[in-house]
Order: structure tokens, then C-alpha cells, then sequence
């Protein structure tokens, strides 16, 4: 064995058990009980062991609103993997003119030099026309099995329209793909932002005024009835408010196959920690935006009940100076966007497994399994079983940090969660067998290009329960 974890206890989104784990060739070769030979032995006692964390909404090198986010594939997959995470799911956007094919290969070569853990990949759909559409088919052949539609962002090649909307829901339903919405009315928060720059609130508080629940929730209710309408699946992504939650809930309690995920600066961070701090709050501006505290308390119940199905970072981080200054004087022209990816799954653990609103099995179940099943991974990745890939966190659940921007890896200038203490934290991450953070440190297997692009599976909505 290249590999032997001893003395852990083994946690997957069904079991925790003690047991040691063999590994060989990149893959789990044994579960047993008195593994000692291997090239290298890590003793995992007081240690949980859990499936690599999976991370289904990032954008590295992100061009957007003038500028591109500022972690590239190297920097942001470092980042990734001291936080636990081993593989990411990351957008590709399309140029004018470009095909799905050609942009997954642009995508594929910033990344395939670049990220340090393995990688996948949704495509971005902007308004198109019939002809772009009959290219998904060649997409998805080629391991893109997702396809994300924007109904926000007025004004901009990304917005879609409904008819276009139910055009792709249709596409995908032939092809076996999954589509994927950001859901706030871009008609509405186009008047909103008009109207209040001209009224001269310009400030950062007023980017949150301008995309209220209601139009988040109304778009959700409207994708959702157009994948009703298509007989197909809708996956949302980083719901943010609790009246969109409550339109999934009602649609799945109804028997309709809708999925949802949050982000982490919807659960712990409020409208009401920056709505006061000048532009220092441009570091908290992201679409959705943060709510109210009120509302945490809510995305909390969807993630225990499984309304909410998956954790996700949309990891799009932008430096406060120089980026989110491009905004000082118009909130509407603040990059949106917020770092995470390093701090996501920590905090979910601090906060939910160590304050007792998810268990053990639903935490890993939020944070690998869900997301594995949802994009074609699984059983590869998001489980601890003999033949999937060992991509394994060894945790120590007692382990005292406290955030700083100082210490973390993403090249960004800010925390958002600056000073914050939390209990349990990575203290081994491992991706295919190979250690790329060790007790604090990266390693020097962590390096540039050797993640690996990640062919999923069509989606056909029978590998993931309505329910949990």
C-alpha cells in the first residue's frame, strides 16, 4: 500500500464506523481493521475521516464586469484543497460566437496547467439561438452534463429569456443533462438598481435593496413551473431567501424532481453586518445578495429537511482594492462576488455538526455525496468505498482556528469571516491518494496541473432521492 490511514473513524453520508483505510494506485484498496504496512502511515486517532469535499459552483479566473476574479486555477484549487476540498465545479462562460465545444476546451486550457485537484465543468448558456442549442448533445459527450441559464443580469449576453429558458429544459431532457438557474427577475432588478442610483443611493447597502426575496423567489417559482411544463429536472443554484426556499420545498413536496443549493455567506453572514460600513461592505456584494440574519435560520431548516440539497462556495473572488473599488461611486458597478472556497466547509462543520443542527452523515452528505450524485461522480468521488478514488479529509473535530486572510491561500485581499473562531478543521487532505495538505502545510505534491478533468455522467435523475 502507497497509503495506510489507521485508527480513524470513517464517516459517509450512511455509516461512521472505525476502520483503517489501504490505499493504492489512487484508489481505496481495502477497509479493515489493523492496517500497518504501507509506504506511508497516517494515524488518524481522535480523527474523523471523510469523503473529499466537493465544491459544484466555482468560477477561477472569472472574466466579469470589466475585470477577471482574482484566483486562478492554481491559487483557487491551493486554496481548495487546505480547506478540504478535492474536486471543483467550475463555469465555463462563452465568447460571442463560441460554441459549447470550443469554450469547454478554452476552459480546459486555463485549467489544465494550472489546478492542483480535479476538476469538472457546467456550461454557461447565454441567449442563443437554435443552432447553439444543437451543439448540447456534443457537449455533454464530451463530460459536461450541466447546464446553467441566467435569468438575472439584465442587459448583459448572459440574461436569458423564458422561451429560451424552456428551449434548453427540453434540449437537456433529450440529452440527458441537467439544467441549472440563477434565479432573481432580471426585469425587476434592472428597475430597481435604475431607480435607486438615480436617487442617488449608490452605497453598497443598496445592492441588497435592489434584489429583493421577491425577486429571487418568483424567478425560482418560474423555473421551476417551466421544468414542470418540460417534464424535466431544475437544479437552482445559491439560493439565498427563504421565500425561494419555501417555492422548492412546496414544488418537491409535490413530487417535482427540483434541487436547490446555498452558500456559506447565506448561513452565516447578514445584510445587518455590513449594511452600516460604507464601502467596506463592496467586500460582502455578491448575487443574491447576503440577508438578513432572520433568514439564516430558514436555509438551516432546507439543508436539514433536504430541501436544500448541497453546499456550494460560488467561490468568485475579486480583491477590495482595485476590484470592488471599481464600485466606490455606483453600487451597481461592484463586481459581484465573494471568496470562500478555503473557509466553506470548516465553517459548515463548526456551525452545524459542532451546534447540532445537521448530523455527522448529513454534513458529509451536503458537503460530497450530494454533489457526486447530482453531476455524474459518483460512486468515484463523494464516498469512502473500496474502488472509488481515494480523495479522503482526515479531521480533527476538536481543532481550535481562527480565519485570517493572512494565513488562508486564496489570492484575495480580505476575509469575510476575519477573526472568526471555529471548531474542527482539515489537518490531512487527500486526492487520489496523494497528500496535498499536511497539518497546516501544503505539500509539494500540490502542484500545478496535476489535477485532472473530470468526465461526468449523463443525468437521468435516478441516482438522487427526492428526499433524504
Amino acid at each position: 500500500m502507497e497509503l495506510v490511514i489507521k485508527n480513524g473513524t470513517v464517516v459517509t453520508a450512511n455509516d461512521c464506523y472505525k476502520a483503517d483505510l489501504g490505499i493504492s494506485n489512487g484508489k481505496v484498496a481495502v477497509i479493515a481493521a489493523g492496517l500497518t504496512e504501507g509506504d506511508e502511515v497516517i494515524d488518524a486517532a481522535g480523527c474523523l475521516v471523510f469523503p473529499g469535499f466537493i465544491d459544484p459552483h466555482t468560477h477561477m479566473e472569472l472574466p466579469f464586469m470589466g475585470t477577471v476574479s482574482s484566483d486562478d486555477f492554481f491559487s483557487g484549487t491551493r486554496a481548495a484543497a487546505c480547506g478540504g476540498v478535492t474536486t471543483i465545479i467550475d463555469y465555463c462562460i462563452q465568447a460571442p460566437g463560441e460554441t459549447f465545444v470550443a469554450a469547454l476546451s478554452r476552459w480546459k486550457e486555463k485549467a489544465e496547467g494550472k489546478a492542483v485537484i480535479d476538476y469538472g465543468f457546467h456550461i454557461a448558456v447565454p441567449m442563443i439561438g437554435d443552432d447553439l442549442l444543437d451543439q448540447m448533445p456534443a457537449a455533454v459527450e464530451a463530460g459536461v452534463t450541466s447546464f446553467k441559464c441566467f435569468l438575472a443580469y439584465k442587459g448583459t449576453p448572459l440574461h436569458i429569456d423564458d422561451a429560451t429558458l424552456y428551449k434548453i429544459i427540453e434540449k437537456a431532457k433529450g440529452c440527458g443533462a441537467l439544467p441549472m438557474v440563477h434565479a432573481e427577475n432580471g426585469d425587476i432588478v434592472d428597475i430597481l438598481s435604475r431607480q435607486l442610483v438615480a436617487e442617488g443611493k449608490v452605497q453598497p447597502k443598496y445592492h441588497v435593496l435592489s434584489r429583493p426575496h421577491e425577486a429571487e423567489a418568483e424567478a425560482v417559482g418560474r423555473a421551476i413551473a417551466l421544468a414542470r411544463l418540460g417534464g424535466w429536472s431544475v437544479y437552482v443554484v445559491h439560493v439565498s431567501s427563504r421565500l425561494a426556499l419555501a417555492k422548492l420545498r412546496e414544488a418537491r413536496d409535490s413530487g417535482a424532481a427540483v434541487y436547490g443549493e446555498t452558500c456559506p455567506q447565506y448561513l452565516f453572514l447578514a445584510f445587518e453586518d455590513y449594511a452600516e460600513s460604507g464601502f467596506e461592505g463592496a467586500k460582502y456584494i455578491c448575487s443574491p445578495p447576503i440577508r438578513e440574519r432572520a433568514n439564516q435560520d430558514h436555509l438551516w431548516s432546507g439543508l436539514r429537511t433536504g430541501d436544500l440539497q448541497a453546499v456550494a462556495s460560488d467561490h468568485c473572488a475579486f480583491n477590495f482594492a482595485g476590484q470592488k473599488e471599481m464600485g466606490r461611486d455606483d453600487f451597481t458597478r461592484i463586481p459581484n462576488g465573494c471568496p470562500g472556497i478555503e473557509t466553506m466547509f470548516p465553517l459548515l462543520f463548526s456551525a452545524g455538526v459542532g451546534k447540532g443542527r445537521i448530523s455527522l452523515n448529513r454534513f458529509v452528505e451536503l458537503s460530497s455525496t450530494a454533489s457526486a450524485r447530482l453531476f455524474g461522480l459518483w460512486p468515484q468521488k463523494g464516498t469512502v468505498a473500496v474502488g472509488s478514488d481515494a480523495d479522503l479529509v482526515v479531521y480533527d473535530p476538536q481543532k481550535e482556528t481562527t480565519l485570517r486572510q493572512k494565513t488562508l491561500h486564496s489570492s484575495v485581499d480580505y476575509c469575510l469571516y476575519e477573526g472568526w473562531q471555529i471548531t474542527g478543521y482539515p489537518v490531512y487532505t487527500i486526492s487520489r491518494g496523494e497528500v496535498l495538505y499536511r497539518q497546516g502545510q501544503v505539500t509539494p505534491v500540490a502542484r500545478a496541473g496535476r489535477g485532472r478533468y473530470l468526465k461526468r455522467r449523463r443525468w437521468n435523475g435516478l441516482e438522487f432521492p427526492l428526499k433524504p
